[in-house]
């Protein structure tokens, strides 16, 4: 008789345990219908075409084009190239910018294989490897947040301060995939929103039309060209500022998330053809029409707004000729 009770309360203890296994699963299976149903499904309307991939492997540098591109957390990469992981800084580790040094603009860092090549007008080509390991790495400022970087090496360093005629000397950082990102240091709301970044000023993606470039420059005597404002991605097939209002967009299997507009300073007066600063132009036409609303003055301040500062939702790859898709619920 014990052994008989015993069986019944086990079969009494699995008829419950049944019981509430199978509740649970047609809960979760109520609520994973419940959000298939009320999601609301999402739309793709094609806006554009990529016309070109731009990466700046040195801050401030000249420019890479690439006819693909693999698209990471942290913006644009093709083989060892990265966007904004090389940057030149002062002794103490402050971040040196076209702002400070406008021929910046005509020094060039590509890659070929395990090395880094740099070049600019006058002066003789100069490789070095891209992992140095025994270097120091030295703390170095970008906006006034801290954030590591490799010393490239005394001769980088000659080079560099050579070619600017400079009394002070200069030094050039790599940004290594160990080394930790970083945050905006500004505490408005719309800037925490940022993913962390090697060296960009902030997000890690910058989108722009050549149709708004073209608007911009019908109101200039001199026309520009969108190298002037150094994006990433340059999209053709659509009207002036209509990536503006793009919020997410699917390019080849990247998905990205708009942040904010991009605010310009005097850095879009340093012309990338020859490297002069004119501190007037374009920056004073785009001031005359570029301004933002009232309600996000605190944010852009006086800055004009040209461009469109992205995160990167989901990583992937995209190429030059990939439709743009505007995605909306």
């Amino acid at each position: 008789m014990f052994f008989l009770k015993l069986a019944a309360d086990a079969l009494a203890q699995n008829k419950k345990a049944a019981l509430l296994i199978g509740g649970a699963g047609v809960a979760i299976l109520g609520l994973g219908l419940g959000y298939k149903y009320l999601r609301k499904p999402e739309k793709a309307v094609r806006v554009g075409v990529v016309s070109q991939l731009l990466i700046h492997p040195l801050k401030s540098g000249k420019a890479v084009p690439v006819a693909l591109a693999e698209c990471q957390k942290m913006g644009l990469k093709f083989g060892e190239l990265q966007d904004r992981h090389w940057m030149m800084v002062t002794e103490d580790g402050h971040m040196v910018t076209g702002r400070q040094e406008p021929r910046l603009v005509l020094v060039s860092l590509t890659c070929e294989g395990s090395q880094v090549c740099l070049n600019a007008p006058n002066m003789e080509e100069l490789r070095f490897p891209i992992k140095q390991p025994d270097n120091p790495v030295l703390n170095c400022r970008v906006f006034g947040a801290d954030i590591q970087g490799r010393d490239c090496g005394d001769k980088v360093s000659h080079w560099l301060t050579h070619y600017f005629g400079a009394e002070k000397t200069y030094h050039l950082v790599h940004f290594e995939p160990h080394m930790r990102p970083r945050k905006p240091v500004e505490k408005e709301a719309a800037y925490q929103k940022f993913e962390p970044v090697a060296f960009p000023d902030f997000g890690p993606v910058m989108l722009l039309s050549e149709a708004s470039v073209k608007d911009l420059s019908s109101k200039l005597e001199k026309a520009v060209t969108v190298e002037r404002f150094r994006p990433n991605i340059v999209i053709s097939d659509c009207e002036p500022f209509d990536e503006d209002s793009w919020e997410e967009l699917q390019i080849g299997s990247v998905r990205l998330q708009r942040v904010m507009s991009c605010g310009r300073c005097i850095f879009t007066t340093v012309d990338p053809e020859t490297g002069i600063i004119s501190r007037k132009e374009p920056l004073e036409t785009l001031k005359s029409y570029r301004l933002c609303k009232p309600s996000e003055k605190h944010i852009h301040k006086t800055a004009p707004l040209f461009g469109q500062l992205h995160n990167v939702k989901k990583t992937g790859i995209f190429q030059v000729g990939d439709a743009v898709y505007k995605i909306t619920r």
